[in-house]
This record gives structure tokens, C-alpha cells and sequence, in this order.
């Protein structure tokens, strides 16, 4: 049959004009596909059943490549705000740094003491030379052992973050947020912007904390002749009424659009600093499919994706929103997860229950279940709300009216910040 119109084309289909043809080689050509796919699916599992470390370098090596994994980091010794370091690697390699400046201090006290020996026992007789020499070589080489099982990282293996590595350049500018002293239970005022209409979204983020034990929502009126009070005078009457922070549910369109945390510390410490988030995605617990209802005790926190000095000052601002000792009766967990920039605010309800007879077990990373939680299983139920936040600036004081000096301004997100996909702020 001829070739037809379509004979430059590298396809089977477009070989022939006659459409039936076409259909029949497009059929073949997909079936000797399948089938040799098939094949080499088949063939690589029986090796693999042979040799599991084939499979498990097949695994290694089948890694998709995302934007996180193309993430950039800035090449700087600084772990000041706004620089996009890993605070956990950065210490790291600062500790390596020490260690291997005190390995070589100590490996030039030992030549020192070598050859001093030497020169004292110079005149003895070279039988004890040789013994010498292998003392010494023993030496160094117990030493270098001893420097070998070292383990100098202090960076969590999971992507949990550490709170324990805040640089003291970020401790020591917000020395009120980053104290020593234990935490103090937190109390927190919420309210809503001038003319606020979204009371029972505030209400309900107020209900997070929990409230009646640790928020308190107080509505702005919206009344022509009511008093507008100013953030600073709230903040001011809240700290007076010893409120550790404020929290102002700003709206767009009567729903959520910004978020303000304002943490006013005791009594004789000044207040701030003031974060600034935008809220997307809002949705209310009651429009979530199989939510729950949640109860008076204190949550569980979950702090994860947090590396850089910006984001480790996120992290501890929303860890002294809450209780320092949950109440795990409770069984409810708090995530906020930072990917991208973006902070997934979940909150959850959990239990743990007999896995079904249907169930496998949970297996880990190697393909073998996993010790001690074979037969159990847990249980998730979203609570509510469910928001995403996303961090826009960072104020010294009370926002940006109230905050003071050259300084005032800590950080401020600017469009141009998200010209290269891969490079993230927190």
C-alpha cells in the first residue's frame, strides 16, 4: 500500500493514509508496547527477588526531581534575618570547623611532646627507638579513631524543627521572644480589623488556642458612633490586663485576608515584634467533609519545614502561642507545615485502633515492617479551620505605625524576592 501524505512522519499510524490501517498499526504498536513493558516489569522482579539491593538502588536512583530538591541556598557565613541559609547545616559545618581546628591543635602538642622526647632520649641505646615509634604510631592512630566516631551533627533527621539552633544573632535581636527564662502560659486577645463583620471566623480561630482558657475574642463595633480604637490602644489595654499577645483578623470581602500577631512579652519589656501574614484558602471546620468537633484541651504542635533564620523566628512566634506541655487526653495535634513559603495551618484529631484484618502492616523505607506497630493503626479527623498563611513582613514593635527607629522595619517580603522559583525565605 502506499505511503500516502502522511509517509514523513516517525510514527506507524502516519505511514499509511487508509484510516483503518492506521487504526489496526496503532493498535499493534500499543499492544508490542504494553507488552514488552511488561516484560521488563516482570524480568526486573524476579532479579530483584534475587538481589534486593538492586531494588534498592532502583528506589534511590527513581527520586523525582521538585522544586524543593532544586532549592538554592545563599553561600555565606550569616545567619542574620533575611539571609537564606540552612541554620542546621550552617552549624554543622561550624562545629567541623572547630573540631578540625582542635584536632590540629592537638596533633601539634603531640609532635611537640614527640620531639621532645626524642631529644631526651637521644643518648639511649636504639633498642627502645623502635618501640618508641610504634608507641607513637598507636598513639595517632587512637586518636584519629577517636576523632572518626565523633558525631558532630546536632540537626534533627526528620523535617521537624529544631528550635534548640537559633543563632545568637537572631536570639540576641529578639531577646524578649527568644528567652532563657521557662515560658510563660500564654493569654491572647483576638479581635478583628475597624468594622470587622467576619465574628464568627475570628471566634473560630480564637477557638485554636483554646478558647476560654488561653484566647479571649473581643469585637470591634462597627457602630458609626463606637470608638475605633487603634492597635496600639488594644495593645496597650491587653497588656495592661496581662495578654501575652494579639492577635488582628483583618478581611477582604468578608473572609479572612490577613493575619497580625503582635507578641506584647511582660510587663516591663517592651512590646513586639509584630508578624504579618496573608491567609488564603480559608475554609470554616463546618464545610470540611467528616470534620470533627473539638474539644477544651490543650493541642499538640507540629513545627516543620522551618530552616532559615526568618523561619525559625515564624516557628518560635507560633510556639509561644501555645501551652508548653500539651494535653495528650486531648488527642488533638496543631500542624504548621512551611513548604515553599507557605504555611498549612491543619488541625487534627487523632486515635489509635487494631488494624483491620484486610490492613498490612506499616512497612519503612527498606520494604521490611516495622518493629513495635505491627497490628496498630491511627486514626485522623480534621478539625478546622483550614487556612494557608504566608509571612509578609516583620515589624520591630507594635505594626508599622507602632514600631520606632531606624530598625523598625525587620523584614518585608517584595515581589522580587520570587524571581528565582527555586529560592525560598523560610
Amino acid at each position: 500500500m502506499g505511503s500516502g501524505r502522511g509517509s514523513s512522519g516517525p510514527s506507524l499510524s502516519l505511514k499509511t493514509s487508509n484510516k483503518l490501517k492506521r487504526k489496526q498499526l496503532y493498535v499493534q504498536q500499543k499492544k508490542a508496547t504494553g507488552k514488552a513493558r511488561h516484560e521488563e516489569r516482570h524480568r526486573r522482579r524476579k532479579e530483584e527477588a534475587k538481589d534486593p539491593e538492586l531494588r534498592r538502588k532502583r528506589l534511590e536512583q527513581n527520586q523525582p526531581l521538585t522544586l524543593d530538591k532544586k532549592r538554592i541556598w545563599d553561600d555565606v557565613d550569616d545567619d542574620s534575618l533575611g539571609t537564606v541559609v540552612d541554620v542546621a547545616q550552617l552549624k554543622l559545618r561550624r562545629l567541623q570547623e572547630a573540631e578540625a581546628a582542635s584536632a590540629a591543635e592537638e596533633d601539634a602538642v603531640m609532635e611537640e611532646a614527640v620531639e621532645k622526647d626524642d631529644d631526651v632520649d637521644s643518648m639511649l641505646g636504639s633498642d627502645d627507638d623502635g618501640n618508641e615509634d610504634q608507641d607513637e604510631e598507636e598513639r595517632r592512630a587512637k586518636a584519629q579513631r577517636e576523632r572518626a566516631q565523633r558525631q558532630p551533627s546536632i540537626a534533627p533527621s526528620t523535617v521537624s524543627t529544631n528550635l534548640d539552633i537559633t543563632p545568637d544573632s537572631l536570639a540576641s535581636q529578639f531577646r524578649y521572644l527568644f528567652s532563657d527564662e521557662p515560658p510563660v502560659m500564654p493569654k491572647i486577645l483576638v479581635t478583628t480589623g475597624l468594622n470587622g463583620t467576619i465574628h464568627k471566623e475570628a471566634q473560630e480561630i480564637a477557638s485554636v488556642f483554646p478558647n476560654g482558657r488561653l484566647a479571649t475574642y473581643i469585637p470591634r463595633s462597627a457602630h458609626r458612633y463606637g470608638h475605633k480604637y487603634s492597635v496600639r490602644e488594644i495593645a496597650k489595654f491587653a497588656k495592661n490586663r496581662a495578654y501575652t499577645a494579639l492577635l488582628v483578623v483583618h478581611e477582604d470581602q468578608k473572609r479572612p485576608s490577613q493575619l497580625s500577631i503582635c507578641h506584647l512579652n511582660g510587663e516591663d519589656a517592651p512590646p513586639g515584634p509584630t508578624l504579618t501574614y496573608t491567609i488564603r484558602n480559608y475554609q470554616p471546620g463546618k464545610v470540611i467533609p467528616g470534620h470533627g468537633n473539638a474539644t477544651n484541651h490543650y493541642p499538640e504542635l507540629l513545627l516543620n519545614g522551618f530552616k532559615t533564620p526568618l523561619g525559625l523566628l515564624a516557628a518560635k512566634s507560633m510556639n509561644t502561642l501555645f501551652p508548653p506541655k500539651p494535653e495528650l487526653q486531648g488527642r488533638q495535634v496543631l500542624t504548621l507545615h512551611n513548604q515553599r513559603d507557605y504555611i498549612f495551618f491543619r488541625r487534627h484529631r487523632y486515635v489509635f485502633r487494631e488494624a483491620r484484618p484486610t490492613e498490612k502492616n506499616v512497612v519503612g523505607a527498606d520494604g521490611k515492617e516495622m518493629e513495635g506497630v505491627k497490628g496498630i493503626r491511627a486514626g485522623l479527623q480534621e478539625i478546622g479551620p483550614r487556612m494557608t498563611l504566608k509571612l509578609r513582613r516583620v515589624d520591630k514593635g507594635i505594626g508599622r505605625a507602632g514600631s520606632e527607629g531606624e530598625d523598625a522595619l525587620k523584614w518585608e517580603w517584595k515581589a522580587k524576592m520570587e524571581k528565582k522559583r527555586t529560592r525560598f525565605n523560610l
